[in-house]
């Protein structure tokens, strides 16, 4: 008897422990759920504004400087097949046949900060960096990867590749208070997106990893060595072409 009535203790125990801790976890999972943006809207609307670029603008105010913001959406039919190209090349050449995720570049990439001791390389593709850029802060930690992952399904599962690529190269940074494709050729080239030579291409696809940093007409030994790397990847990747929803 005196063992049986252990066994019923423990077992009631084990059970008020399991409600107690997995409801009110099960729905913080569930609002958080809920949190996640929709991003169907995103198949026929443009984005107004986006993360990334309200945090620099918030950054600018506190550091006492004017926010700039120099951004003119265009369609994909508008920006150089040539920047189409380099980007892909340049930061996710598997992203027409992937899911969102580049498997083997995240494990290359985990080697890398392995052997490094650090975080340095992040193995995102395209898909993710612009889930990242659309709708999440700058900071590392585990429950913002899992916020990323979530959205990066979503965009796969909602928009054509076509269509991701053009929200990428609409809101991606290229300078300080530089976004997107039609800007950037206007700022650093004088002239639309859609003029763009493979050249032209190739060095604002090779600020991508560092925009404020680098600047194609200030040309430096390191972006000049990207440059020419991506000029070589270009004829390996197609420009974007309509792609169906999976």
């Amino acid at each position: 008897m005196a063992k049986s009535t252990r066994q019923r203790t423990r077992a009631r125990l084990l059970l008020w422990t399991t409600l107690l801790v997995g409801l009110p976890l099960g729905l913080l999972a569930f609002v958080w759920l809920l949190t996640l943006p929709d991003v169907a809207v995103l198949s026929n609307t443009n984005p107004a504004s986006t993360a990334l670029m309200e945090s620099r603008m918030a950054k600018a105010k506190e550091q006492g400087r004017a926010p700039a913001k120099q951004w003119t959406w265009v369609p994909l039919a508008r920006i150089s097949p040539h920047l189409q190209r380099a980007v892909v090349a340049a930061e996710d050449a598997s992203f027409f046949v992937h899911e969102g995720f580049d498997w083997e570049g995240i494990k290359d990439a985990a080697v890398h900060n392995l052997e490094a001791g650090e975080l340095k390389r992040g193995g995102s593709t395209i898909t993710q960096q612009l889930a990242k850029n659309l709708y999440l802060s700058s900071e590392r930690s585990l429950l913002r990867k899992a916020r990323e992952a979530l959205i990066t399904r979503s965009l796969e599962h909602r928009l054509t590749k076509e269509r991701i690529l053009e929200l990428y190269l609409n809101v991606a940074e290229w300078g300080r208070g530089v976004y997107g494709a039609e800007a950037a050729a206007r700022h650093h080239f004088g002239k639309s997106a859609a003029e763009l030579t493979a050249d032209e291409a190739a060095w604002l696809a090779a600020m991508l990893p560092s925009p404020q940093r680098y600047d194609p007409l200030r040309k430096t030994a390191a972006l000049a060595r990207r440059h020419q790397r991506i000029v070589r990847w270009m004829n390996k990747v197609p420009a974007a072409t309509p792609v169906q929803n999976k």
